[in-house]
């Protein structure tokens, strides 16, 4: 009984959500991936600290070393969150609703990023602006442009997602449609692996393909309910990102390190979705997790090239044990800054611009109006007679046509 009224379960129409309680326990999840990744970087690479960081954290490094699964568990939350965000809204507003979410932050970021490795390239260095004008567009990945920060080609990855999901959102997201999106996508996924085709590996994305299935899987267990076919597409997800995993800890590592870490992490991160899944964390309903995780995507965004130039500056001056939790408390501090001052404010303003965009486009995208319809002013046009009945000579009998669907 606990999933009635979350949605009506007819395979075809698009359902309506009624209200459920807000998951205050995924943003606590995406802190934690972010917290991982920052770890990963800040303790298990040379970055800043220019030796072997299994030097200075012997124990530490162990653990952080793995910490680029955070990745994976984002992939995991995003097919959850944007299958739940998209139900039940246009194309038009799914397209608002991530281009306002992403870029404001994203753009200040890239900017700021450039600025501090160009006056301290210590660490990392721009080769020039043009690179930094072509990662304000996020698509530098696509056109083999070098990243302004290393975390930067996830948001390439997020982006195919979104150009995916996107034909399922123009139809009208429904459980039917997002049952065989998850099926077609992992068979593409599985083909890319067998075939020479880079236009089907760089779409199909197999290493990362898994995670966004599962996800959407998930997402429609907690709207609706668990049902042997979702845990079929799940199970048969997870499957397929422990394949992968032995690859990702080799890309990720200098020397050879056990892959049974990275997949239990895996498998937990796949565990906690499934239980949220099932309604199990419901009852938590800690607002600050709510801030925590707002934090979650500028922290992502700044604190890897930065750090490691702050890292680099004071190394020789701050005790590693006291600069690493030092520099992510300041890095928390400076997401909240970009939240608060340019991610909100910006957020709201490119979402004002896109919408009244896409209202004039929609305005203007309408069929043609009958000849009836007034002329510009200043413009005479003659009538054009169509059908004329006999019984009435001098009347048009042009039909108004219906607008289009938009």
């Amino acid at each position: 009984m606990r999933f009635a009224g979350r949605g009506e379960l007819d395979g075809g129409r698009a359902a309506v959500q009624q209200s459920a309680p807000r998951l205050y326990v995924l943003d606590g999840l995406r802190i934690l991936a972010a917290l991982m990744v920052v770890m990963f970087h800040y303790v298990a690479l040379r970055g800043g600290w220019g030796r072997d960081a299994r030097e200075i954290f012997p124990n530490a490094h162990a653990v952080a070393q793995y910490g680029w699964t955070g990745v994976e568990v984002f992939f995991l939350i995003s097919g959850f969150v944007i299958c739940m965000s998209t139900w039940g809204r246009t194309l038009g507003d799914f397209v608002v609703s991530r281009a306002s979410r992403i870029y404001p932050a994203y753009w200040v970021a890239v900017l700021v990023t450039a600025a501090v490795v160009t006056l301290w390239p210590q660490v990392r260095q721009v080769q020039n602006w043009d690179v930094v004008l072509t990662n304000l567009t996020m698509l530098q990945t696509g056109m083999g442009v070098w990243d302004v920060d290393g975390v930067y080609w996830t948001l390439f990855i997020e982006l195919k997602f979104y150009v995916l999901f996107a034909i399922v959102v123009a139809t009208g997201v429904t459980y039917r449609k997002c049952v065989l999106f998850c099926g077609i996508w992992t068979v593409a996924g599985i083909t890319a692996m067998s075939t020479d085709n880079k236009i089907l590996e760089m779409w199909a994305m197999p290493l990362y393909a898994p995670y966004f299935v599962a996800g959407i899987a998930f997402y429609l267990m907690y709207r609706f309910k668990p049902t042997g076919l979702l845990w079929g597409i799940v199970a048969m997800s997870l499957l397929l990102a422990l394949h992968h995993v032995p690859r990702r800890v080799a890309d990720n590592s200098t020397h050879t390190v056990s892959t049974w870490p990275a997949s239990l992490i895996i498998v937990v991160a796949f565990v906690l979705m499934g239980l949220i899944a099932v309604g199990a964390f419901d009852r938590i309903q800690w607002r600050w997790l709510s801030t925590a995780g707002a934090l979650t995507y500028p922290v992502y965004l700044i604190h890897q090239y930065i750090g490691m130039t702050v890292i680099y500056a004071l190394r020789d001056r701050v005790p590693a044990h006291v600069l690493v939790p030092g520099l992510v408390v300041v890095m928390l501090g400076a997401a909240w800054l970009l939240h608060r001052y340019v991610e909100r404010p910006l957020g709201k303003r490119l979402r004002k611009a896109l919408l009244k965009g896409m209202d004039e486009m929609r305005r203007n995208s309408a069929a043609p109006a009958s000849s009836a319809t007034a002329p510009r002013k200043g413009l005479a046009v003659p009538k054009i007679r169509l059908y004329e009945s006999p019984a009435e000579p001098d009347r048009d009998r042009v039909g108004a046509g219906k607008s289009a669907d938009h």
